[in-house]
């Protein structure tokens, strides 16, 4: 039977087929679906972590205790994950466990556009990469056979595009696997130096095997046509290659850590011009350039960004790429924007008017650092706004304490904002933190986590309790506001500023996409009254606009869920109520 499925689904299908129990992720786009589509599969224990690390120590235990198992993340989750996966590269396995590394060329909802075929070289990993949704499920499937056959995890490396785009797939069979014997062995899995050490006499020994298998495995394949120009490719860019291109020769490679040395030698020897076709990186190019082999790769392509159809046909076809469309007017900017009503509008609104150094992190709220809102001065990466608030507190002294804060969001706290506030306290900070608590992971999908109170199933669990935590940590002063409340919030912040300590304020609304609630007020604006300041239109929400001709503000019905932010901004009362 075929289905059609994304790349994420039938990585899903094919650890599914492959008989892991166990899975665990922390939500991540473009990674996301793996773990949520494995979830729906009977008999499979999946998991929302609190971050990457945990969720690949958790698929680590899974395989010494005989299970297969699955960890998946984007690729700057790997950055999260790097610790325990360099030594499970040592410990090796017992049941086969794959890590899913979904990378993001064109950094469509990532901060970097890192190339993690890197972390199997660096680990000494095998590197497997399917190019439609078919391979996703075959690959990922033999994946676990590799794993267990040359006792080591294997990294499944995907990219956006293949992890979102849909083809048809055909199903396999669910065989009964059982449970792999557990057995004692420290000699194995306890990383001290003395056990390490003959580890890595394995892993060097594994790496040879692999280079004897990376030669005969079906994962790589050649595919003869027009031998005057040869090419080498992986993962997605082969079905762009194929579409502008099927003629050529072309070596295939489903396997990139360790690179087939003997097998791309006898292809560069019978194709008059060698060319590599890689995103990102020149992983392979690199490689086939130390063997001494001529090869053009980067020369002709950048590593920057996506590649697609054209690309390839301008760079090896001496194309010209499409010319942008002529629109017939100009169509205004349209910035991504907060939701209507969602409860991080208030907070960065306010920051703002108080003119308040805000010191940001990654989740849907980074967008209060676009315009119209302009209310974010930093963000690097999951949990750094705490660490980073601290670092320019001591840099610049307790001055800038007193006007400035770091905002976090209720899930990105957990993943790894927790030790950050430890460090506040412990070395004496005065750091104001701002944790925006709208009961959920938001950005990737509405993902549950610790302090929602429900797994990944849905299932009622133990909630995490974020003020009792701050108490713990030794934060002696927790407010809890209503980020629509603004007096209220205004003057929470300015106490909590004023302090010579860390505080903590939790700004608590569910997110307005979670918990739809009935409209029982429209609002609308008088124009007698409207002076055109357009403080309403400065909260950049897509429920009022402006109305150039008029030169007044006006609601969009459709779009308005009526959280009262605007009458709140008005200075001038201008906007009013119409009962329903």
């Amino acid at each position: 039977m075929k289905q059609l499925m994304s790349g994420n689904e039938g990585i899903a299908r094919g650890a599914y087929e492959a008989g892991v129990t166990v899975a665990a992720a922390y939500p991540g786009t473009p990674s996301t679906e793996v773990v949520s589509n494995l979830a729906d599969y009977a008999g499979v224990y999946s998991e929302w972590s609190p971050n990457e690390k945990v969720a690949l120590e958790v698929a680590m235990g899974a395989s010494f205790g005989g299970a297969r198992s699955l960890a998946a993340m984007k690729h700057v989750g790997v950055n999260v994950a790097a610790d325990p996966l360099f030594t499970f590269a040592y410990t090796g396995v017992n049941g086969g466990c794959v890590v899913v590394s979904a990378d993001d060329p064109g950094m469509h909802s990532s901060q970097n556009e890192q190339d993690n075929r890197g972390y199997g070289i660096f680990a000494k990993l095998p590197v497997v990469e399917p190019s439609d949704s078919q391979e996703a499920k075959d690959f990922t499937r033999l994946a676990f056979d590799i794993s267990e056959r040359f006792d080591c995890p294997v990294m499944l490396r995907v990219t956006t595009r293949l992890c979102h785009s849909q083809s048809l797939v055909e199903l396999g069979d669910v065989p009964e696997r059982p449970l792999m014997e557990y057995k004692k062995n420290s000699q194995k899995y306890v990383m001290l130096p003395v056990n390490a050490r003959p580890r890595h006499v394995a892993v060097e020994k594994r790496m040879a095997e692999l280079r004897e298998y990376a030669e005969q495995t079906p994962l790589n394949r050649i595919e003869w046509g027009d031998r005057r120009l040869g090419i080498i490719t992986t993962g997605i860019v082969y079905q762009y290659l194929k579409e502008v291109m099927s003629e050529v020769s072309i070596l295939k490679l489903g396997l990139t850590n360790p690179l087939p040395e003997q097998m791309i030698r006898d292809f560069s020897a019978q194709v008059e011009r060698l060319v590599v076709l890689e995103e990102l990186e020149p992983v392979i190019e690199t490689q086939i350039k130390a063997w001494g082999i001529a090869v053009e790769g980067k020369d002709l392509f950048s590593n920057i960004g996506e590649y697609s159809p054209e690309l390839i046909e301008a760079r090896l076809l001496d194309k010209t790429l499409p010319a942008a469309p002529v629109l017939q007017r100009d169509i205004p900017p349209r910035p991504p924007l907060l939701c209507p009503g969602c409860p991080h509008r208030g907070v960065f609104n306010t920051l703002r008017t108080m003119r308040v150094a805000v010191i940001g992190d990654i989740g849907c709220y980074t967008l209060g650092a676009l315009p119209p809102l302009d209310a974010m001065d930093t963000m690097v990466d999951m949990g750094a706004s705490i660490g980073n608030a601290l670092g320019i507190q001591k840099a610049r002294g307790e001055e800038f304490a007193r006007r400035s804060v770091a905002v976090i969001g209720d899930s990105t706290f957990i993943h790894s904002g927790i030790t950050g506030l430890i460090d506040i306290v412990y070395n004496q900070g005065q750091t104001t933190v701002i944790i925006l608590d709208n009961d959920t992971t938001a950005m990737t999908g509405h993902q549950e986590h610790p302090a929602t109170g429900r797994t990944i199933k849905g299932e009622t669990t133990r909630r995490l309790d974020l003020e009792a935590l701050c108490r713990a940590i030794g934060i002696q002063h927790i407010q809890v506001v209503d980020p629509l409340q603004l007096d209220l919030l205004k003057q929470t912040i300015k106490t909590e500023l004023e302090r010579p300590e860390p505080s903590v304020i939790i700004a608590r609304r569910p997110c307005a996409l979670l918990v739809k609630e009935p409209v029982r007020v429209r609002y609308y604006v008088d124009e007698e009254i409207c002076n055109g300041c357009r403080l309403c239109i400065r909260l950049g929400c897509t429920g009022i606009h402006w109305k150039e001709e008029d030169k007044v503000a006006q609601f969009n019905p459709d779009n308005c869920i009526s959280c009262g932010l605007c009458p709140q901004v008005c200075k001038f009362d201008a906007i009013k109520t119409v009962e329903e």
